[in-house]
Parts: structure tokens; C-alpha cells; sequence
């Protein structure tokens, strides 16, 4: 007996440890009860079949509820996102509490970086945040074009202007 998959659980296996059974083949059967994984998570009762919908999805359509609301709009990606203010400034709280429950907006707006990181590259020096960024390469580059030469001459002429 060859098999083309690797066994998991005994929906795989279809009639064919009834029919061991059936046909007093207790080797075979034997050893289809050997194949099948030992592990209880893998039972075929505890699988959902592949064409089950989300269970969250189909609460939200049951309770008929709004779409999610995000919690981080990211600018990066996003350009211009969702703001509600104009419409408190031009129609009041309840015109900004029905906008907000039509449309809400996230509740934090920031780039494309954690929040973490983005408060240690706060504290970080402008070289150091370049240098995360990728954004040193270019610079370094155009200073180290100047000839040291050059650069002696620069320094002597601004001395002598100070002296």
C-alpha cells in the first residue's frame, strides 16, 4: 500500500478503515492507525473546511456592524487621510460624532516606522537617523568629492580673513 500524501488525520483515509475492518485485514488497519498523526489538533473535528467565511465577517453581517475602524493610518502610504475636524469647526459636536460614526478616522497617524523606533530615532542624532534611512550614502560621498587640497586652501583662506 503506497500513499500519495502524508496522512494526518482519518478523513483522509475515506472507507478504507471500514473496509479493513469490514474484510478482517487487521494489519492494514493496523497500520493506517499508525500513519495517522497522534496529535488531537489534528483530528478532522477540529478542522473548518477551507470554504467556511471568516467567523468575524459573518458576525459583523449577522449584527449588521460597520467595518472596522483602524486604529493607525499610515501617511506613508496613505497621502491625505480621513479628517473629521472641519466638519466639528462648521457643524458642531453631533455633526462630528455622526461623521465620526459614517466615517471614522484613526485614532494615531504616523509614518511608516513602529512607534518604538520612531521614539528612539527621536532621540537619535540627524547622522543616525540618516544613516537608518539609508539617506548617508549620497552625502559622504559629495563631501570626500572635495580634494584634500582643495580643502587646505579653503581653511587657509578662512583663516586669514579671521586673523
Amino acid at each position: 500500500m503506497r500513499t500519495s500524501t502524508i496522512l494526518i488525520n482519518e478523513s483522509q483515509l475515506g472507507t478504507r478503515l471500514n473496509h479493513a475492518i469490514d474484510q478482517d485485514r487487521r494489519g492494514e488497519f493496523a497500520l493506517l492507525l499508525a500513519f495517522l498523526s497522534a496529535d488531537a489538533r489534528d483530528m478532522a473535528q477540529f478542522h473548518l473546511s477551507h470554504d467556511a467565511i471568516d467567523p468575524n465577517l459573518a458576525l459583523r453581517a449577522k449584527f449588521e456592524l460597520p467595518e472596522k475602524q483602524d486604529l493607525i493610518n499610515d501617511v506613508t502610504v496613505q497621502s491625505s487621510p480621513r479628517d473629521n475636524s472641519s466638519t466639528f469647526v462648521k457643524g458642531g459636536i453631533r455633526a462630528f460624532q455622526l461623521m465620526q460614526a459614517l466615517s471614522p478616522e484613526a485614532l494615531v497617524i504616523r509614518g511608516d516606522k513602529p512607534m518604538l523606533m520612531q521614539k528612539v530615532l527621536a532621540n537619535c542624532d540627524i547622522l543616525t537617523r540618516q544613516k537608518y534611512n539609508n539617506n548617508v550614502a549620497s552625502e559622504v560621498h559629495s563631501a570626500l568629492d572635495i580634494h584634500f587640497v582643495d580643502l587646505l586652501a579653503q581653511q587657509r583662506l578662512i583663516s586669514r580673513g579671521l586673523t
